[in-house]
């Protein structure tokens, strides 16, 4: 048998280093390539059910102007805060996408506002990133692990999840419980695209998840002139400090919990209405408090 001389070996483990060095890099870059201003169009529409008697929901259609801002630029871990800009004339905190390098715990949601955290092998996540998402209140939405894949000029990641029920739906249907989210996040020439296959599943304890409908969906973001977000990105400096402690609370709250169950309100209000009244001047401690009010 040949024997690799040194010279040759060091070449070749060089080259393995630098070419994984080069698709990590690869990932960071596609993942920040969604900041920025956006003007989004949402359209979902149901496609199948297996009950031949199910009458499909009405094609869903809405638009928004929304400024994606980088919070944490990191080696291992890119954090994404997304606000809306409403009339030109006020900002809502929406939603936000932590991106962890080969992150070994993610949160799968069950049913009835309760999430567990999953911890996976070092092998499983090897090279993957995984996709953590938050609602409105930095309280956990959903979250996935997958590998980014580029080849032949498409830039995408994907993965298959369960989740709430959209903001769109929840507080209108009680006919399905579970959201499993078929999502692909791709870079495209005009932006970014959130394609989705849905299916909307009844999960009941002791028994099979049966299957209501499925539902396709497209998150159109279409890039635009970083001007247009202007309220946004002023309104983002002047509250980041708040929203910084409140993630180091949910951080906590997940270190401290194998399974996190939420109250859907407290003294008749949700989490984010608690929340959204708070400056920067709340300490850590005031927003632990209103956290612990809605963990059961």
């Amino acid at each position: 048998m040949k024997r690799l001389t040194l010279l040759p070996l060091l070449i070749l483990i060089f080259s393995v280093i630098g070419q994984a060095q080069n698709k990590k890099e690869q990932d960071q870059n596609a993942i920040k390539d969604m900041c920025g201003c956006y003007e989004i169009k949402f359209k979902y529409a149901e496609t199948f059910s297996p009950d031949i008697a199910y009458e499909k929901a009405y094609d869903y259609r809405a638009s928004a102007l929304e400024w994606a801002e980088l919070v944490t630029d990191k080696d291992d871990e890119i954090t994404i805060q997304h606000l809306l800009v409403v009339n030109d004339t006020m900002v809502i905190k929406h939603w936000r996408q932590d991106w962890e390098f080969e992150n070994q715990n993610v949160f799968n949601y069950e049913a009835k506002n309760t999430w567990s955290v999953n911890e996976f092998s070092e092998e499983n996540v090897k090279g993957q990133w995984a996709q953590k998402v938050y609602q409105v209140d930095d309280s956990p939405r959903y979250s996935g692990s997958a590998t980014w894949v580029h080849v032949d000029g498409k830039h995408f990641w994907e993965n298959k999840t369960d989740a709430p029920l959209p903001r769109r739906e929840y507080s209108k249907r009680s006919d399905y419980n579970i959201m499993a989210r078929g999502n692909t996040v791709k870079l495209t020439d005009y932006g970014w695209l959130h394609e989705q296959d849905n299916d909307k599943i009844i999960r009941e304890t002791g028994k099979e998840d049966v299957l209501l409908v499925q539902e396709k969906g497209y998150n159109v973001y279409k890039k635009v002139a970083d001007e247009k977000c202007k309220l946004a990105r002023n309104w983002w400096k002047e509250n980041d400090e708040i929203w910084k402690k409140v993630r180091q609370e949910w951080d906590k709250v997940f270190a401290e919990n194998k399974e996190v169950k939420l109250k859907e309100k407290v003294d008749d209000k949700r989490l984010y209405q608690h929340l959204f009244t708070l400056d920067n001047k709340a300490s850590n401690k005031d927003i632990r408090a209103i956290i612990n009010k809605f963990l059961n």
